[in-house]
Order: C-alpha cells, then structure tokens, then sequence
C-alpha cells in the first residue's frame, strides 16, 4: 500500500513538474536524442561488423565447429560412469 501511495504521489509531482518546466524538458530531451542516437548507431555498427566477421569465417570454413559424434571411447567411459552411479545409489 505504501509503494502504490508513494507511486501516486511520484507521478502527481512529475505531472506537476513537467507542466512548470516543459520548455527545459524540451531542451534536454533535444539534447538526449542526438547523443541516444550516436550510441545507438555504434553499438549496432560493431554488432553487424562482427557479425559479418563470423559469417565470413565461416563461409571459409575456419573456427567454424565441428559436429561433436560419441567416439566408442567415450560411450565405454559414459557406461563406466553409470555404473559407478549405480553402485553408489545402491549403497544408499
């Protein structure tokens, strides 16, 4: 209850706020579009980029990940495992 009275008031105040300094809030939204913007951009510049990096790695066929298959060694190694969890859940 008290969180949605203290919400209450908090939007009462911003509304008030907002209706005394609306020229001001003008200016720094002004001022916050461009620089939001500039981030924005770089940020989605270096993604691409490096996206476009890895496809061209692999399109060559470098880094790119081999399939994984169960060698005989470790399906031998799997069972070991599950027979010792056996063994130990019996002991229980």
């Amino acid at each position: 209850m008290k969180t949605l009275i203290g919400g209450a008031i908090a939007v009462l105040l911003g509304v008030v706020g907002l209706a005394v300094w609306f020229d001001e809030f003008l200016e720094l939204l002004a001022g916050c579009i461009p620089s939001v913007l500039l981030l924005g951009g770089g940020l989605a510049l270096y993604l691409g980029f490096d996206e476009l990096k890895d496809s061209w790695k692999n399109d060559k066929g470098e880094d790119a990940p081999a399939p994984q298959e169960a060698k005989s060694d470790d399906k031998a190694k799997i069972e070991e495992l599950e027979k010792e969890l056996d063994d130990l859940k019996k002991e229980k």
